[in-house]
């Protein structure tokens, strides 16, 4: 059976149990990470060098980095509806995916969940938040026009692409900060919250957070 290490409350892992509703998968679910623990025991670091989630085993095959396990989970058990045979429209997606990892994610949890939210009042570096608020609403703009003409990032079939970015939506539109009017984004979101997995794994409270930064 697929094992997959991690918690439930992080953004990476939510991507991979997201994927696994979308593709009906059987799995076992092992805590780790945060108040878990566990990614520093040699097992686990055996599997998984730099002793990070989440991380799979799927029988003999072991993979780390939530968008290659997410490549790899559709590749092996969803050919056709998210792992198209045909590079080119595949690469439509991964495109995205590669942007929400280097830009976007960095920008909004790195610098505005964690850098806000996570981080307590008094040792907020506020120059630097407004910053990446300004950089994700640039960003969240240039998604407006793109599904100004589109149902999803990729074009009209949802795919891997809208798990990298839409993951972050929940919590972009919860957090008390400055956003831009993207009437075409919430649509979008809306579309997202009509699947099961999205609901279940991704809505999660993230309360426990609040100016906790370690």
């Amino acid at each position: 059976m697929l094992k997959i290490w991690g918690r439930a409350n992080s953004i990476n892992m939510q991507k991979v149990l997201w994927l696994t509703s979308e593709l009906k998968l059987n799995y076992e679910h092992i805590p780790a990470g945060g108040s878990f623990g566990g990614l520093n025991t040699p097992e686990f670091q055996a599997m998984n060098p730099h002793s990070r989630i989440p991380t799979i085993k799927d029988k003999d095959t072991i993979v780390w980095e939530s968008h290659t396990i997410l490549r790899y989970l559709a590749a092996q058990y969803g050919k056709e509806f998210l792992w198209s045979q045909d590079p080119g429209l595949r690469a439509q997606a991964e495109q995205w995916m590669d942007w929400a990892q280097t830009s976007l994610q960095p920008a909004f949890i790195e610098g505005v969940f964690w850098g806000f939210y996570r981080t307590p009042e008094l040792q907020r570096d506020w120059p630097a938040i407004r910053r990446n608020v300004e950089r994700c609403s640039q960003y969240f703009q240039l998604l407006e026009k793109i599904l100004g003409h589109q149902k999803y990032l990729a074009g009209n079939d949802f795919t891997l692409a809208d798990i990298t970015v839409g993951t972050m939506l929940f919590r972009y539109f919860e957090l008390d900060i400055t956003r831009p009017k993207i009437p075409q984004v919430e649509a979008w979101y809306q579309r997202l919250q009509t699947r099961p997995g999205y609901k279940e794994f991704v809505m999660v409270d993230f309360a426990e957070f609040k100016g906790k930064l370690s």
